[in-house]
């Protein structure tokens, strides 16, 4: 007959295993698969601002520069932070800069 595969409570190990992330917080990318370097973020504050497609995550000006992260838009300067939000926010400048 059928058998039960289950694992016999009695020997069931006591604690739960946890999950782990497979990549570490500190090494994991920013929302849109680039990365955010948090270190310097912590260092410069004053070379840091915020994503304006994806609010709230924290952008270094000198890293977004450097990879060609950023736009121009009515004479001011947006930087970005991944390559994903350059063309969601040419799709609707004034929507991003008005934030």
């Amino acid at each position: 007959m059928y058998k039960n595969h289950q694992q016999d409570p009695g020997t069931a190990k006591a604690e739960a295993p946890t999950l782990q992330p497979l990549v570490p917080a500190t090494a994991a990318g920013s929302c849109c698969g680039g990365s955010v370097d948090a270190t310097a973020a912590a260092e410069e504050p004053d070379d840091v601002v915020e994503c304006p497609v994806m609010t709230g995550t924290p952008v270094n000006r000198a890293q977004a520069e450097a990879a060609g992260l950023y736009r121009d838009h009515n004479g001011q300067r947006y930087w970005f932070c991944c390559a994903a939000c350059g063309p969601t926010f040419d799709a609707d400048p004034d929507e991003y800069a008005a934030a």
